[in-house]
């Protein structure tokens, strides 16, 4: 039996009823199963602000503690060992909200720090091990890959990279949602819950 993680599930849609609101819930349905510590964010439901504002921009090099609105997340993420991101995927990538939670929260001082000295940045969440992205596509699995596959390379590359050097990712996708049928989309939510279970 695998040992008990402490999970950090964030959370992007804007409707209640969504397919991957039923997603979230069939992963903490997992990660509950499987005994984890568990924590989730909904990003909607907490009103987060995703852009990063004039003021934010000017003190981005301060420490994370100046910054409005990013403590909470930025202390659950230096908490937590594994990282699940559960969101629909718009223009080939993560939602805005999402985007702007990366822009806000992944800052110097809590993702990585800058050097004095040296040519590269040093990653700060070492402490994520694991980061699994669960997401849904309006497109196929081939027109995603021409198209570049920008939020499944945001994921295994630019966030992995701020964490432990040994971290892996794990993606899991539902290709071509509009045109799946009810027996495809509980499968995919059956593997979710597994995959959870398994983490």
């Amino acid at each position: 039996m695998s040992r008990s993680r402490r999970v950090y599930v964030v959370y992007c849609h804007p409707l209640a009823d969504s397919f991957i609101a039923a997603v979230r819930d069939r992963a903490m349905a997992g990660l509950a199963t499987a005994g984890h510590d568990v924590r989730m964010t909904d990003l909607y439901a907490d009103g987060f602000r995703p852009e990063l504002d004039c003021d934010e921009h000017v003190r981005y090099g301060e420490p994370p503690t100046t910054k409005r609105g990013i403590t909470a997340y930025a202390t659950t993420l230096s908490w937590c060992d594994t990282l699940v991101l559960v969101y629909p995927t718009w223009w080939s990538a993560q939602p805005a909200m999402l985007r702007g939670w990366f822009d806000r929260v992944w800052v110097q001082g809590v993702a990585f720090d800058l050097p004095t000295t040296g040519r590269f940045i040093r990653p700060k969440l070492t402490n994520i091990k694991r980061i699994v992205a669960i997401t849904s596509h309006g497109s196929s699995k081939w027109v995603n890959a021409i198209e570049g596959e920008a939020g499944k390379r945001t994921v295994t590359r630019s966030l992995r990279l701020m964490c432990n050097r040994l971290a892996r990712t794990t993606w899991l996708a539902l290709y071509r949602i509009d045109r799946t049928t009810p027996a495809q989309r509980a499968a995919f939510l059956d593997r979710v819950e597994r995959q959870m279970r398994r983490i």
